[in-house]
């Protein structure tokens, strides 16, 4: 395999890992008015706006750089705005750095405890992270333990390794929600929805496959511990099967969670 070929598998992982963030969006569409219609428009859009904003980005690069200054650079549209010389400072690329990096984290930890909040709410997680506070309805201990799991993930491994497990699962959820989304396609109902095309999950299955392919067992590994660490929080059996059956009815009932009370 030639040089280009080998590095394109990575370039898809670091492509994929750049999207992160997208799909947190999921758990905070209960918020959003008229769901159904507005949520798949405004994903698929500001899907489509960052696609092309990276195109563009990785034209110009292409286009003012070469490939050794390319590939050095951390930053390529810093990069080619200081070989253009068009006298724009570099602050504004780091406070925009920043702003988009704190935003993400921010939107990562709000997800991650409404996911334990909901987990705890259907009896599906050990903890309890269902206690909210009384007049906010903040979950505050599943942001509480979220925080500092994240917090000791930063201890016991490198920003390379973190930022390729955070990948792997990602990869793993994307894998199994669109095989979900190929099950459930044979479920009638009558609510309005968003039906995504048949192909559109079919190709999503398929690249997920390919790119696990391109892990290295470092991160597998890695990966497997953080899962059996999270697989016991979760309560196996038959009760823990009854609970998240009465908490999905609970739920259906009231058309609404405690959080958007």
């Amino acid at each position: 395999m030639s040089e280009p070929e080998s590095r394109s598998p990575a370039g898809a992982l670091l492509a994929y890992y750049s999207f992160v963030g997208f799909e947190v969006s999921a758990n905070v569409a209960e918020e959003v008015r008229d769901v159904r219609r507005v949520y798949a428009r405004a994903l698929f859009g500001s899907l489509l706006v960052a696609g092309v904003v990276c195109v563009l980005v990785g034209l110009a690069a292409s286009i003012v750089l070469d490939r050794a200054e390319l590939a050095e650079s951390s930053g390529p549209l810093l990069a080619v705005v200081q070989a253009a010389d068009a006298g724009i400072p570099d602050w504004p690329f780091s406070v925009t750095a920043l702003i988009a990096v704190a935003n993400g984290a921010l939107l990562t930890m709000i997800m991650a405890s409404r996911l334990v909040f909901g987990m705890a709410e259907r009896g599906a997680c050990a903890l309890r992270g269902a206690r909210v506070l009384l007049h906010h309805r903040t979950p505050w201990v599943a942001l509480v333990v979220t925080t500092a799991v994240a917090m000791g993930l930063t201890r016991v491994g490198d920003l390379a390794t973190l930022a390729n497990t955070v990948v792997l699962l990602l990869l793993l959820v994307s894998l199994s929600t669109n095989t979900a989304v190929l099950v459930l396609r044979r479920d009638r109902v009558e609510a309005d929805h968003f039906p995504a095309l048949v192909i559109l999950p079919v190709l999503a299955i398929a690249s997920c496959r390919l790119l696990l392919w391109q892990q290295e067992a470092r991160t597998w590994l890695f990966a497997g511990i953080l899962l059996a660490v999270g697989g016991g929080a979760v309560p196996a059996g038959p009760g823990a099967l009854v609970a998240q059956r009465a908490g999905r009815h609970r739920a259906e009932g009231d058309g609404t969670s405690r959080l958007s009370r």
